[in-house]
């Protein structure tokens, strides 16, 4: 049965007469006769009974009238939720986002969009990067905010980027190559040439963690082959307070540099020539050909306001 065909019935045994429902419905009353005659052999039972004084439903008749009334009741419920989902009266979006980039974009970002869209509920999820892409994928978030691959292929995830960020080195301020760093135009901090690390001690984070594959691929397009580990942490803040220690040199995003807490001995920060592509993009990560709804979209307008790149 179909919506159209609920409500034909509906309204004939509303009218009584094919005659003025054909009217009401604004149809011919030869394809409305056809259209009940043609439900009457589908279900094998008449659902009206045609009397002098009109058509009245049968008993089959009666019950069918009461399902249409309550199913295009539900029906009519179900366009004006949709009506106030697409004018973000109601709602939920489902977002994942790594945990560093949660700490950094979410309490901003969700306090602008509860302000515009305050009864859409928001369900977050944090993982690492690995982690989401495969939530992604097996339909359990709508979209991810995160970092794109520093090698991305096409594929069944797409990648839009909105934001880029700098890396930096991290070294302790007496470290014997903060000195050779440049003051340098169009550069936060003074510039170093990273093929001095070649051999230097380094602090590095895990193979698996982006910011690792990132420094990876810096430390190549360097042409740097001797690379002397000195710790391999999780963690980036801890990495920064070990090199601030003195005990070697890291390289971290600079919005990560600034989670850093304060401690009596605070690490130099300088720049990396962009030669080097010594950067990574924040993006929103969707499934190919997915769809994206209202919600979802101002959701990542309020992450970030700025224009994407």
């Amino acid at each position: 049965m179909t919506s159209r065909e609920l409500l034909y019935v509906k309204t004939i045994a509303e009218e009584k007469s094919i005659s003025k429902a054909a009217r009401k419905l604004y149809i011919a009353q030869p394809s409305l006769s056809q259209a009940l005659q043609k439900l009457e052999e589908q279900l094998g039972t008449p659902l009206f009974n045609r009397t002098t004084a009109g058509l009245s439903p049968t008993y089959a008749g009666e019950r069918y009238c009461h399902m249409a009334a309550q199913i295009l009741k539900i029906y009519e419920n179900f366009e004006i939720e949709i009506s106030d989902i697409n004018n973000l009266k109601t709602g939920r979006i489902r977002v994942g986002i790594t945990n560093h980039l949660g700490i950094l974009t979410l309490p901003q970002a969700v306090k602008r969009f509860h302000d515009i869209c305050p009864f859409v509920e928001v369900l977050v999820t944090e993982d690492n990067t690995l982690g989401l892409e495969k939530r992604l994928i097996a339909g359990e978030l709508d979209f991810v905010i995160m970092h794109a691959p520093a090698d991305f292929q096409p594929g069944r995830i797409c990648y839009k980027t909105f934001f880029r960020d700098p890396f930096v080195l991290v070294m302790a301020q007496d470290h014997p190559l903060a000195s050779k760093a440049a003051v340098t135009e169009g550069y936060p901090y003074p510039m170093l040439d990273i093929r001095l690390l070649e051999g230097q001690p380094m602090i590095r984070l895990n193979p698996d963690q982006r910011i690792r594959q990132v420094t990876d691929m810096v430390l190549k397009r360097a042409g740097i082959r001797r690379i002397s580990t000195f710790m391999t942490l999780r963690n980036h803040t801890t990495a920064q307070l070990m090199a601030a220690q003195g005990l070697g040199v890291t390289m971290v995003p600079l919005e990560y540099s600034r989670l850093t807490v304060e401690q009596e001995r605070s690490p130099i920060l300088l720049s990396i020539d962009n030669r080097y592509e010594a950067w990574w993009d924040m993006c929103v990560a969707t499934l190919e050909d997915s769809f994206m709804s209202k919600a979802d979209q101002l959701f990542i307008r309020c992450v970030s306001p700025e224009a994407w790149i």
